[in-house]
């Protein structure tokens, strides 16, 4: 059975960068495409990217495309989402989701019920 685990999330001015990180284990990762949702209080859950087996392909959220990043260590087994000028309407709960797929990313991609396998989550504030 393969696990999810979230680091990385922590408080931060407006303006401001995370790096957050996600390792799986118990599989083999690039069976993986690899996906970043987050939910802030009160709000359902929200895509905010994912990422194919080989790293090529990559999806964004309206809201995150050009701030975030999303990449991926296969040797690591870990998958990243790099968070750039960092708002406070950034600030939710951040997970890690994974589905094992052999073509690129799910289809659709956005929705978190494509993705079987969730972390914890790992909390990000952001503040003004």
């Amino acid at each position: 059975q393969e696990s999810l685990v979230e680091s990385g999330g922590g408080w931060v001015q407006a303006g401001g960068s995370l790096r957050l990180s996600c390792v799986m284990s118990g599989r083999t990762f690039t069976d993986y495409a690899m996906a970043w949702f987050r939910q802030a209080p009160g709000k359902e859950r929200e895509f905010v990217a994912v990422i194919n087996w080989t790293g090529v392909t990559k999806y964004y959220g309206d809201s995150v495309k050009g701030r975030f990043t999303i990449s991926r260590d296969n040797d690591k087994k870990t998958v990243y989402l790099q968070m750039n000028g960092l708002k406070p309407e950034d600030t939710a709960v951040y997970y890690c989701a994974a589905r094992k797929i052999a073509i690129s990313v799910p289809v659709p991609y956005n929705e978190d019920h494509m993705y079987p396998t969730w972390g914890q989550g790992t909390q990000v504030t952001v503040s003004s």
